[in-house]
């Protein structure tokens, strides 16, 4: 399987179009998108592979799924990306439809679907945000590398101990 296959269904699980016998958005929108994503995401994230997008051609090289070029980082964070550059499209196409309109004891009111997809998107924004931090740090857990007390002849550096116990 190639980029478009394995991202693409990536995104569309994230977005929540599987549905192959009616799509929302066509394969050629949703590789639009990923390779738009990449061309930012590469220059806002030093990847170990360097990759050569064009999203006029619909080329990305080389392919970060097939087994010799593995980029497991490159694809979570692009499809994230990905998904909340469609979800963002869709809030934008749902603010024109958020109206409520009262008849009487009728009342019709679509402000709710904004509303949702806007948390969806803080939410997976937050996440790729979140992804990028963790990436850059190099996937450490905070404070892993820190192993025990320093240890140096520099006694500038050794604590001293009071009779109150305290530290300097």
């Amino acid at each position: 399987m190639s980029w478009q296959g394995e991202i693409s269904t990536i995104v569309r699980s994230i977005i929540n179009d599987l549905d192959s016998d009616s799509y929302t958005y066509s394969a050629e929108r949703i590789e639009t998108c990923i390779l738009a994503s990449a061309v930012m995401e590469t220059l806002n994230v030093p990847f170990t592979n360097d990759y050569t997008i064009s999203v006029e051609t619909c080329t990305l090289d080389p392919d970060p799924t097939a087994a010799a070029t593995k980029d497991d980082a490159f694809i979570t964070l692009i499809s994230l990306r990905t998904a909340c550059m469609i979800i963002g499209s869709e809030i934008r196409s749902e603010s024109g439809n958020a109206i409520s309109i009262k008849d009487g004891p009728s009342a019709i009111d679509l402000r709710g679907v904004s509303k949702t997809l806007i948390t969806f998107y803080r939410d997976l924004c937050d996440k790729y945000e979140q992804l990028v931090l963790d990436y850059r740090a190099g996937n450490s857990i905070a404070g892993q590398a820190v192993t025990g007390p320093i240890a140096t002849e520099n006694e500038y550096y050794r604590p001293v101990v009071h009779r109150n116990g305290m530290f300097n």
